[in-house]
């Protein structure tokens, strides 16, 4: 790894020429854009044994290190999760380009007409932690977007990220795209980091992707906006009127599928009507599957169970672990999720109409459910090829962020000789 003694003037360097990239990246055909991503894959796919090399050598590191099991699931690749990264770009070069998109147009007594359309949002800044997937996600999102990029990847992918962009270049060169518009930050030397947080000059977004470590101090620290979610703290709640086949099957996906990404159910609240009889199953079906359940009163009796504390409820376990709690209602479960969430998703197991609309209503978590696993939170499940992350904040972008939410908006206006008078 090459030493690079003065980080402040290589983040400089590398903003600069980004945004020279971005300049052009706005004009550039769609189909060209579709071209590069779809180059992109074809190269992963050939470089499949290098990746897998350099993987095993992030692998070894990172155990040496003790990193968690939830981090290495998602550091690890194998066959199957390159075959998905490559067909990941390819999903997203098969979207349609969002740009110049018409959100809206319309006309003015005044003989103007006005029209809103979708444009770039520049250069964005994508901070994350051992996904080395995110290499591939973030850059062909923000490529398909026509934005500029500069991904710091963790040190624990140090050695597969750099293969995985390897190939993001080899696509921009075959479709004749600035290499520029997809640049990974060289050095897995922490100041980076922070010179990012100040790039006021070159970025115009930075995407934290990773723990609540991570998230935190880039909201905390940052001068450029940022799109993030601090915690993915998901609930499902078991309505009275859940169907017992269809609950225990959601349940146990929601929890089990994947321990560690932040779509995983963290806790589960189950409708005091159906504590002793679905609930239990529920609990009974969890424990089979060897996930340690920390409940609340009146669940403390079921096999499996330990008492929970106070601060299990909140908590974003990233394991085979749940909390588990009897609420009177939907409106006791909506103001648990209340205090308790972090805005991620949350899932009504349910049969009533009422009580579905009533849960839509009254939270305002990015992600709501019905009847549906809370491991659907995914950009790629929702159609959008990808995502660079889950936005839990207001402004912008919320929920999966995919290529037309990396994009902002114009104005444009057409007139013939009009004044104003």
């Amino acid at each position: 790894m090459k030493d690079f003694p003065d980080i402040q003037a290589l983040m400089d360097d590398m903003g600069r020429r980004a945004r020279r990239a971005a300049e052009d990246l706005g004009s550039t055909p769609g189909d060209q854009r579709a071209r590069a991503l779809r180059a992109a894959a074809a190269a992963l796919r050939a470089a499949r044994t290098e990746l897998l090399t350099a993987n095993g050598h992030d692998m070894a590191e990172a155990q040496g290190r003790g990193l968690a099991p939830a981090m290495l699931d998602r550091l690890m690749l194998d066959e199957g999760r390159v075959d998905a990264i490559a067909k990941g770009l390819e999903a997203v070069a098969d979207q349609p380009d969002p740009l110049g998109q018409v959100m809206a147009e319309w006309d003015r007594p005044s003989g103007l007409h006005i029209q809103r359309v979708r444009t770039p949002l520049g250069v964005i800044g994508v901070i994350f932690e051992s996904r080395p997937n995110v290499t591939a996600d973030a850059g062909a999102l923000c490529l398909k977007a026509g934005n500029a990029v500069i991904l710091r990847g963790g040190s624990e992918s140090f050695h597969s990220a750099q293969v995985i962009h390897a190939c993001l270049l080899a696509g921009l060169r075959e479709a004749g795209l600035p290499e520029d518009a997809i640049q990974i930050v060289p050095t897995r030397d922490r100041a980076a980091v922070a010179e990012m947080l100040r790039m006021t000059a070159h970025l115009d977004v930075i995407v934290p992707r990773g723990g609540k470590g991570l998230v935190g101090l880039v909201q905390a620290e940052a001068r450029v906006p940022v799109f993030a979610h601090l915690e993915g703290i998901c609930h499902v709640y078991v309505d009275a009127a859940a169907d017992p086949e269809k609950a225990r099957a959601v349940v146990l996906n929601a929890k089990t599928r994947r321990t560690g990404i932040c779509g995983a159910a963290e806790c589960l609240l189950i409708h005091q009507g159906i504590a002793d009889s679905l609930g239990a199953q529920i609990i009974a079906d969890l424990a089979a599957a060897g996930v340690e359940i920390r409940a609340g009163e009146g669940l403390q009796h079921l096999p499996g169970t330990t008492p929970a504390a106070p601060e299990d409820f909140g908590r974003e376990f990233l394991a085979p672990i749940i909390a588990a709690a009897i609420v009177e209602d939907t409106d006791a479960a909506i103001a648990h999720i209340r205090r308790y969430g972090s805005g991620h998703t949350e899932a009504i197991l349910t049969e009533d109409d009422a009580q579905a609309a009533r849960f839509f209503a009254r939270l305002d978590s990015a992600i709501l459910m019905r009847n549906a696993s809370t491991q659907f939170a995914d950009g790629g499940e929702f159609g959008m090829g990808a995502e660079i992350g889950i936005a839990t904040g207001k402004l912008h972008a919320r929920g999966p962020v995919g290529a037309e939410q990396l994009t902002s908006f114009k104005y444009l206006v057409t007139g013939n000789g009009t004044v104003r008078p």
